[in-house]
């Protein structure tokens, strides 16, 4: 945590990959000599009036980036020449001889105006300002060098050095290449001795990230965590007191029960910067995501993933057990489910919540509408197979990358294509989606929220209401927990096509209101038009079981149609009666895609529990017939 304890910062962590630095001044001051010597090790004694232009390799230089050097002469160069070497340049360096206080003067008369005039905006270049012949001289410049750094912030570092004895010409261009790779104007205003608001608000995110038990505090064991994840080393005992006694001392609210504060955290970054540490403000930002504008990169976010047509993206057992922690971290009164407060503080240190608090219509949630641990997994996993983008970059949000130590695409596991689980006529799989297809008021929503409620009297008429697209909950397929998605499929007027995103899926729910002699045509045309040829399994239901059943305006009734498509009889939904067969046997078809023409044996009832069962048992002995050739392999 202090300087002198922090690792240099490797350069997997640094942003460029050169970095460019152009000297300019005075004729005379000795620019071209600086690079010469720099290179030969030598003071040279024939000075050209120009030096070419210097490639120094990664490997020699302290921060390991390659670094190009430029020399500026206006014997040679015009002033269009300067402009265009401006613009080129990460870093200008101004040099002035220590002994012409001409050279000096005219730092802050010409060349600051000049360089401010023509480097203007985002891309404004640091200043180094270099005190060159250091050896012709028995007094420093500095204190009038300090006073010029008040009028022009955008000045890093000054250095004297001499040409002549080599003292300071490696610090030189360390402090340059410094100045491009960990600049101070992001981090710190000098004029208020204070981090920048861009800077803060990174920092405090990266303090609730590693608040790991959420108290508001960093103890012992959360400090090492940071230490160990920002720079690959604990934090020694020692060096912990000496930080602990450096906050009581400067800032009366730095500690706390012994462990570091928000405001304590932050006055040692200040405190870095203002030694001249900017480096490990850096490391620390860099480590969590933060690119040179104190923005989380895109690459951090969302790191790129290859997904085959066909494949889907499940949460990992490693992404699960990350969420799984962060809710029992998050859920402070343990009572199982995240209250509004819980659910507000779990996505503090992100930009806003990646989904409402207000999830009852989608998710299992407790009596009072909160989620429930499982209801808080269902969300995610909806979110990984529907909107993929969103949950990488909210893991990076909430600190995957750094408590796993790895990228957040180990978080996630990309299924296999759907074509081979055809092929095979099973899925190993554990989301899948289902499309809930009907007329309006045909009862789809009820269908839908009912799978998130064991009770359907705890469904109230405002459950039903609302726009809510997905529900998600679990369901056992032969002793295995799938996750089933249902898509309410919203039908705007009864000849409207479907698009093809609307009817790709792994199983349809096509939807029909008993009472309603209407009803079913419409879902017996969608079945032909849309799923008759596919291989995508269908359950054609019958919603409002519990109402008189009228017969269907149709050319065949239900049961009839069915019949002649192979489909599973008609199944019968109650808003009253929930049965939650009903929602088992869409994980099952979707699970094993043969089941689409189940309909063909429908003179045993009896028959679809026994198939059931011998796809069930060849699963198991599948199982342990591969583990037994794996052991056979091994020995």
């Amino acid at each position: 945590m202090v300087a002198s304890s922090i690792a240099s910062v490797s350069s997997s962590n640094l942003l460029r990959r050169n970095v460019r630095i152009l000297l300019i001044g005075d004729p005379g001051v000795g620019k071209t000599s600086l690079i010469l010597s720099l290179v030969s090790e030598e003071f040279p004694e024939e000075v050209p009036s120009k030096a070419e232009e210097i490639t120094i390799p990664a490997d020699v230089t302290p921060e390991h980036v390659p670094t190009n050097i430029v020399d500026y002469s206006a014997l040679e160069q015009s002033e269009e020449n300067l402009i265009e070497e401006l613009q080129k340049a990460h870093v200008v360096c101004v040099v002035y001889s220590v002994d012409d206080e001409n050279s000096l003067d005219r730092i802050s008369s010409y060349w600051l105006p000049f360089i401010r005039e023509h480097n203007q905006g985002e891309n404004r270049k640091p200043v180094v300002l270099v005190g060159n012949k250091i050896d012709l001289v028995d007094y420093s410049t500095i204190d009038h060098v300090l006073t010029i750094m008040e009028d022009f912030n955008e000045i890093e570092s000054c250095v004297e050095c001499s040409a002549k004895t080599l003292h300071n010409i490696s610090e030189m261009f360390y402090y340059a290449q410094k100045a491009v790779l960990h600049p101070t104007a992001p981090l710190y205003i000098m004029e208020e001795q204070d981090l920048t608001e861009k800077c803060k608000k990174a920092l405090i995110r990266i303090f609730k990230v590693c608040d790991i038990d959420g108290d508001g505090l960093l103890n012992d064991y959360e400090l090492n965590h940071f230490q160990r994840r920002c720079f690959n080393a604990p934090l020694q005992p020692t060096v912990l007191d000496e930080v602990k006694a450096v906050l009581m001392k400067n800032t009366p609210d730095g500690i706390r029960d012994d462990c570091v504060t928000l405001s304590g955290f932050l006055f040692l970054h200040c405190l870095f910067i203002q030694r001249g540490r900017n480096e490990t403000t850096w490391a620390v930002l860099r480590r969590f995501g933060y690119n040179e504008n104190l923005e989380m990169s895109k690459d951090y976010l969302c790191p790129s993933i290859k997904i085959p047509p066909g494949s889907s993206t499940e949460l990992s057992h490693r992404g699960q057990q990350f969420l799984m922690a962060l809710f029992e971290r998050s859920d402070k009164d343990n009572d199982g489910a995240l209250s509004p407060d819980e659910f507000k503080r779990v996505f503090s240190a992100c930009p806003s919540p990646p989904f409402s608090s207000d999830i009852k219509r989608t998710v299992p949630t407790n009596d009072k509408g909160w989620p429930t641990q499982h209801g808080w997994i269902c969300r995610w996993t909806l979110q990984t197979f529907i909107e993929l983008p969103k949950t990488l970059e909210y893991l990076a949000y909430l600190g995957f990358n750094v408590h796993e130590n790895e990228s957040q695409l180990t978080a996630i596991h990309v299924t296999r294509e759907r074509r081979i689980d055809l092929a095979k006529k099973q899925s190993s799989r554990t989301t899948y989606m289902c499309h809930v297809i009907g007329m309006k008021g045909a009862g789809k929503t009820a269908l839908c929220r009912a799978f998130l409620v064991d009770d359907m009297k705890k469904l109230k008429d405002k459950d039903l209401r609302g726009n809510n697209q997905y529900c998600i909950n679990t369901v056992q397929v032969y002793g295995q927990e799938k996750y089933l998605i249902l898509r309410d499929i919203d039908v705007r007027q009864v000849l409207d096509p479907l698009q093809p995103q609307e009817v790709l899926c792994d199983v349809a729910c096509l939807v029909y209101d008993i009472s309603d002699p209407k009803s079913f045509e419409y879902i017996a045309r969608i079945y032909i038009k849309y799923f008759a040829e596919s291989k995508i399994p269908v359950l054609i239901v019958g919603a409002k079981g519990d109402m008189e059943e009228k017969r269907q305006d149709y050319l065949l009734q239900p049961a009839e149609f069915c019949q002649k498509y192979k489909l599973l009889p008609p199944q019968y939904f109650s808003f009253k009666h929930n049965k939650r067969d009903l929602y088992i046997k869409l994980g099952t078809m979707a699970s094993f895609p043969q089941l689409k023409h189940f309909g063909l044996m429908t003179n045993d009832p009896t028959l679809w529990w026994k198939t059931v069962l011998g796809i069930a048992t060849c699963s198991v002995l599948g199982f342990f017939v591969v583990r037994a050739l794996h052991s056979a392999t091994t020995r």
